[in-house]
């Protein structure tokens, strides 16, 4: 398991990973993009902001980074940061297949990404991932699997899946949407030759969001990785947005609110990996502090009162304007 390089490393934060979902593309659904980003959107302004956020996070013990095909151009940004530092071999490299970038740079398409979980999808993508990262790719997940998903019964596709995994790469899965337990524990399920598939598992989940909290503690107790993607709510748990409760949790820690909300997602004791998705090097910054922040009894029962029904969460996810 890649994952075996962060058990050497001594940061405090090795445990923090880099999501590039927010600076891979032009449009994303988080809030405030537009004072995050500015006007400047091209593909070179985001090519540098990835490779600035990249130098900070690893100069700040952030050993994983996570990609995905429809993250825009980011395993293209990745992959080019990662040339230029062939010596690099104690951080993990991991992306996604099962969605395709469709908004051609555009922050107002109508449609900017499509899933599809099928064999050929795989196949194609693999080969564009190949193609960008080689071998430095250590996981490969599908992305956003959900109870329905093809990807959970096509044998012919956990074949290809298990054969890759006998060749060394890392085999995942992603969830999204309210049924994420669901999701989780079938996967689980899922064998070839009597083996489990999967090793790893990326799922959502924030002081709104805790409703996978039970089916990643059993994923961690089967042996798999668990990361923890959105731990921001895709903005709503930063200052601006935040709910009132975490607003006074932080002032009383003396740090941000998305430390803060971090700090809750990094103490669950099958969170493997916590994602930053700072679009900014200030953020990474603040995001970081949730490393080191000391919640007592009383501010964990408070901030617990913020979790909302996965139902209503996940309609007002749907509901964010891609920015």
């Amino acid at each position: 398991m890649p994952f075996a390089r962060l058990a050497s490393a001594t940061t405090p934060t090795c445990h923090i990973g880099l999501g590039l979902a927010a600076v891979g593309r032009p449009g994303y659904i988080n809030l405030n993009r537009d004072e995050d980003l500015g006007e400047d959107r091209s593909v070179d302004a985001l090519r540098a902001r990835t490779h600035e956020l990249l130098d900070a996070a690893y100069a700040q013990g952030v050993r994983y980074f996570d990609a995905a095909r429809s993250y825009g151009r980011s395993e293209e940004f990745l992959a080019a940061w990662l040339k230029n530092r062939p010596g690099l071999d104690d951080i993990v490299v991991g992306s996604k297949w099962g969605y395709t970038y469709t908004a051609d740079w555009s922050t107002d398409a109508d449609t900017h990404e499509v899933k599809d979980h099928t064999l050929a999808t795989y196949e194609r993508q693999r080969a564009e991932t190949d193609a960008l990262l080689g071998d430095r790719l250590d996981l490969y997940q599908i992305h956003s699997v959900t109870p329905d998903s093809p990807a959970l019964t096509d044998k012919e596709l956990h074949a290809k899946l298990a054969e890759a995994a006998a060749r060394g790469l890392t085999v995942g899965f992603s969830t999204s949407g309210p049924a994420q337990a669901d999701a989780i524990r079938a996967a689980l399920a899922v064998t070839v030759d009597g083996e489990p598939l999967f090793r790893t598992v990326q799922s959502t989940y924030n002081a709104l969001e805790t409703s996978a909290g039970p089916a990643l503690a059993e994923a961690h107790d089967a042996g798999l990785t668990v990361i923890v993607k959105e731990g921001m709510a895709n903005g709503r748990l930063a200052g601006p947005h935040a709910p009132d409760v975490l607003k006074e949790i932080a002032g009383q820690t003396g740090l941000g609110c998305d430390a803060v909300a971090l700090a809750v997602v990094l103490r669950q004791p099958w969170a493997g990996v916590v994602l930053s998705g700072a679009a900014t090097t200030q953020q990474l910054a603040s995001n970081l502090h949730a490393a080191v922040v000391d919640l007592d009894d009383d501010q964990l029962t408070r901030l617990a009162t913020l979790a909302e029904d996965p139902r209503a969460y996940w309609e007002r996810r749907g509901q964010l304007p891609w920015h």
